[in-house]
């Protein structure tokens, strides 16, 4: 596991290990000797425009490129409700019923099986000198990479609000450094819209 991960876990530990011992049910601590490891700063490279491929009861709103619109009916089908991506497979028993797709029965594709898949398709593009053949030895990129993408948005002008805004930064990046503007930073669903139109390829190209 990497650096973060042990250390967050290691946190969650001591805690349950202090309730533990004020509980009477244990006394000592058996973490002690385990040390926090240092977590190196995060290098990982924004993917550059031309590779990019295209959870609670709130409602949240996505934005699509034209691009991207245009290739969803594929993946869609003639479904209208339920999870957008999913397993190639029935559901198992005992699933989440928001997790399973009322059209089909398939269930919610996971992260871990969509970053795997991800990996698999970009290969090539992320070797684009390799041989076909030698698919199997190369590797590809990582969802994580994605959320560097950003990147370009801020280096084009792209104010932090409107960074804030964007949903992949707001459900999956959640950095330390911007985390207490997030209640303050809250750009209506239009202004969001027009912001991801304008940054379309197209729209760039008419200008």
């Amino acid at each position: 596991m990497d650096a973060d991960t042990v250390n967050r876990e290691l946190s969650i530990a001591r805690k349950a290990i202090g309730w533990w011992q004020r509980q009477g049910w244990i006394e000592g601590d058996p973490t002690i000797g385990i040390e926090r490891r240092p977590a190196p700063p995060d290098r990982t490279k924004a993917l550059a425009d031309s590779q990019i491929t295209a959870k609670g009861g709130a409602t949240e709103w996505i934005h699509w490129q034209s691009g991207t619109t245009q290739l969803l009916p594929r993946l869609l089908g003639r479904r209208t409700r339920g999870p957008l991506f999913l397993t190639d497979r029935k559901a198992p028993a005992g699933t989440p019923t928001l997790d399973v797709c009322p059209e089909t029965g398939r269930a919610r594709l996971s992260y871990r099986r969509t970053e795997e898949t991800f990996e698999e398709n970009t290969r090539l593009p992320a070797d684009p000198l390799a041989s076909p053949e030698d698919i199997e030895d190369l590797g590809g990129w990582m969802l994580h990479r994605l959320r560097h993408t950003l990147t370009h948005d801020a280096e084009g002008g792209t104010s932090t609000p409107m960074l804030l805004a964007i949903p992949m930064l707001l459900a999956r990046s959640r950095h330390a450094s911007v985390r207490f503007l997030e209640r303050y930073v809250r750009p209506v669903v239009d202004a969001v819209a027009r912001h991801v139109a304008e940054r379309a390829p197209a729209t760039r190209r008419r200008r």
